[in-house]
């Protein structure tokens, strides 16, 4: 019996190093950010220098101006004006949409001033924001504002019915919805920025979207992500998938040593 037991202290210390480093491993994926286009200077298939992020922004859907997670798009407007940008977001992704405007000085201003920003799919439906300062209002003395909009987890697929977010592109619209009638038309400033975060096999579905909603013209315009759409097949989900396998495995061999060492047979000692 000593042996089954160092067997099987063997295959518990095996099995308690695979979950150990399976759970780090899951938890570096689902902590790993989206790497920054800025930071990394990919080179197009051309050689050329990797695209810097837009310096005006669209009127509309049609036009919205494209940019990447990780960079920072900026606009000089006119308060009171639609201000329109688009962005590619991949499955089992999370964004935080951030925008900052400059507002003009307090001296020319006549009153408080109301923002809002709103993040639209593909098929230009309205995502919810699970938190962040969607609307926020500046006050007369206020030189800038702030946004944010964390959008649920992008998903690879969906009921046709559901309005969950889906792999594709999504726009940004940022606009002052209250002010005073004598402050429209003054100049502004907006900045706005996407970080991405990778979530893991935790969102992990088994259907994917046959092509991501990229629509109207900013097909042209709008790069895939770096490493092209559901390029982030991989998760932890594999990984668990694997131990699971092994400690099933493991826990057969032990369940057969056991039944081999209880099941023999006791020798009778000579001249019993």
């Amino acid at each position: 019996m000593r042996r089954v037991g160092t067997l099987t202290a063997s295959l518990l210390a095996a099995a308690a190093a695979l979950t150990v480093a399976g759970t780090a491993m899951g938890t570096a994926v689902a902590d790993t950010p989206s790497p920054s286009t800025s930071a990394s200077a990919s080179a197009s298939p051309g050689g050329s220098k990797a695209e810097s992020a837009p310096t005006e922004a669209g009127t509309g859907f049609r036009t919205a101006a494209a940019f990447r997670p990780g960079q920072k798009a900026t606009a000089g407007a006119s308060s009171g004006d639609y201000l329109y940008w688009v962005v590619p977001i991949d499955a089992q992704q999370r964004a935080t949409v951030k925008a900052a405007v400059t507002l003009p000085d307090a001296a020319a201003r006549h009153g408080a001033s109301t923002w809002r920003l709103d993040v639209y799919d593909g098929l230009r439906r309205r995502q919810a924001c699970t938190y962040g300062t969607q609307t926020a209002a500046a006050a007369k003395e206020a030189a800038t504002v702030e946004l944010s909009c964390t959008l649920r987890t992008v998903r690879a697929g969906a009921e046709p019915w559901a309005n969950d977010p889906l792999p594709g592109s999504y726009y940004i619209r940022l606009t002052a919805v209250d002010q005073p009638d004598e402050d429209k038309g003054l100049p502004v400033r907006a900045a706005v920025e996407a970080d991405v975060r990778e979530t893991g096999g935790v969102q992990a579905v088994d259907g994917a979207l046959s092509t991501p909603l990229v629509a109207g013209t900013v097909t042209a315009t709008l790069r895939e992500p770096e490493d092209g759409w559901s390029g982030g097949w991989w998760s932890d989900r594999w990984i668990w998938t694997a131990a699971g396998g092994v400690l099933a495995a493991l826990a057969g061999v032990l369940g057969y040593s056991l039944t081999r060492g209880t099941g023999r047979p006791s020798r009778v000692p000579p001249g019993a």
